[in-house]
């Protein structure tokens, strides 16, 4: 019997975290032709789900969540706010009346005080609203905040009716074979655009780079990443900035798109409908593109982030105590979203090899979340198994003179690779193909 992978919780996370690995590596070795099975170390699994935890700059640890990003008492219950990004460390504090300043903040998160008095004033603001006051203002200043709620059965049913990764067909296109899948390198020659951020879409395009692919990452010049989230999740990958909103960037992204066979879509699905970047319209300007497309909510025009859906879907609720709410030991919709998309872009080149079209693989963390809370589940957190050898699962880099360690990949199987290349730092590169 194998190993459980060490995240102990409530909820089957090890479970989880185990089938989404495996699912990526299955369809890796399929491309390659190699016989075999995925290799999965239940140690390595868990590192690489929990990697902001093993994360380092220059030996030191950075922080995973901002101040304000936190539950916190309401008059009738708990909410849980995300501000890990100034603009929405800003819209919370204009949605509880604590600031009047409607301008959105473009400096790095890194800059931005946050600090434990204004964390104070947070508290005691919210101390006086109702949970769905909390949530409603919030969320009307362009802010993240979300009610703490138990678990709804009937809800998890009907998400889980559909599947867990959504497979359509978008359009006819001639079969593109692919260049020359090997063990080393299946996806040598494929090109991956990648417009998105935070975890879920980033591990997803870290696979693809780890296992041969071309990838792009383009973000908008005027909305900073934080250094340790970029690097933690940028293995492999260039980086560059282009504002797609102008009729220069829109003319750059055509180009990208035109030469780009798998595109992984991250942000709302309305404002990128909005550019022009729907799936549907992308297909239709170039066929023949595999599109992945991940939501908090599965919803167009709802700003969410994995530990927002854990509160909203119950998860929070049965991780906790009668204290407090509590978390999953990592960001498992996350990370799990991100493996399987990874799976669905490798199954879905492979299907265009043979058959040809225009492709659309989905899913939301809501509906990961479903998944999660249909698992069998302990009435205690479930052991922490301690890891064999930690240092055996990270890597380290040096990116711009200072020594990164970031988690190994999770993804192993017979004849593939074993480790990341580097992290591009956030914006350097050009936005072209090389």
């Amino acid at each position: 019997m194998s190993r459980v992978v060490p995240l102990p919780a409530r909820t089957d996370v090890a479970a989880l975290a185990r089938t989404a690995v495996a699912c990526a590596s299955a369809s890796a070795l399929r491309l390659s032709g190699v016989d075999g099975v995925p290799d999965l170390d239940a140690d390595r699994i868990a590192v690489a789900y929990s990697s902001e935890r093993w994360f380092r700059m220059d030996g030191r640890p950075r922080a995973g969540f901002a101040p304000l990003s936190a539950f916190f008492p309401t008059m009738d219950g708990w909410v849980r706010t995300h501000a890990n990004y100034p603009h929405h460390r800003a819209a919370l504090l204009l949605g509880l009346g604590l600031s009047r300043d409607a301008r959105r903040i473009d400096a790095d998160a890194e800059d931005v005080d946050s600090d434990a008095e204004t964390r104070q004033r947070v508290a005691a603001r919210l101390a006086t609203m109702s949970t769905a006051a909390a949530a409603a203002d919030v969320t009307a200043a362009g802010g993240l905040c979300v009610a703490v709620r138990p678990e709804d059965r009937s809800a998890d049913d009907s998400w889980r009716r559909h599947p867990l990764v959504e497979i359509r067909r978008l359009g006819d296109a001639p079969a593109r074979p692919l260049p020359a899948p090997t063990a080393l390198a299946p996806l040598r020659g494929v090109r991956v655009l990648d417009l998105t951020r935070v975890i879920a879409g980033p591990v997803a395009t870290r696979t693809l780079a780890l296992l041969g692919a071309d990838v792009l990452r383009i973000d908008p010049p005027r909305l900073g990443e934080p250094q340790n989230q970029h690097l933690d999740t940028g293995h492999g990958k260039g980086s560059a900035l282009l504002d797609l909103s102008s009729p220069a960037g829109r003319s750059r992204g055509e180009e990208l798109l035109s030469g780009a066979d798998v595109i992984a879509l991250g942000y709302r699905p309305a404002a990128l409908a909005a550019l022009g970047l729907s799936p549907e319209a992308i297909a239709a300007r170039h066929p023949g593109v595999v599109v992945l497309q991940l939501t908090a909510w599965g919803e167009p025009d709802r700003r969410g982030f994995d530990s927002l859906v854990q509160a909203d879907s119950g998860i929070a609720v049965l991780e906790g105590d009668d204290a407090a709410p509590g978390a999953l030991p990592a960001q498992a919709l996350d990370h799990s979203a991100g493996y399987l998309l990874a799976s669905a872009a490798m199954d879905l080149l492979g299907r265009r090899s043979r058959e040809g079209g225009s492709w659309l693989a989905s899913t939301s963390l809501r509906r990961i979340a479903a998944e999660l809370l249909g698992l069998p589940r302990t009435p205690e957190k479930t052991p922490l198994h301690p890891l064999a050898d930690a240092a055996g699962h990270t890597q380290d880099f040096i990116v711009d003179g200072v020594r990164i360690t970031t988690a190994a990949p999770a993804v192993s199987y017979p004849g593939g690779p074993t480790a990341f290349a580097a992290p591009r730092p956030w914006g350097r590169d050009e936005p072209a193909w090389a």
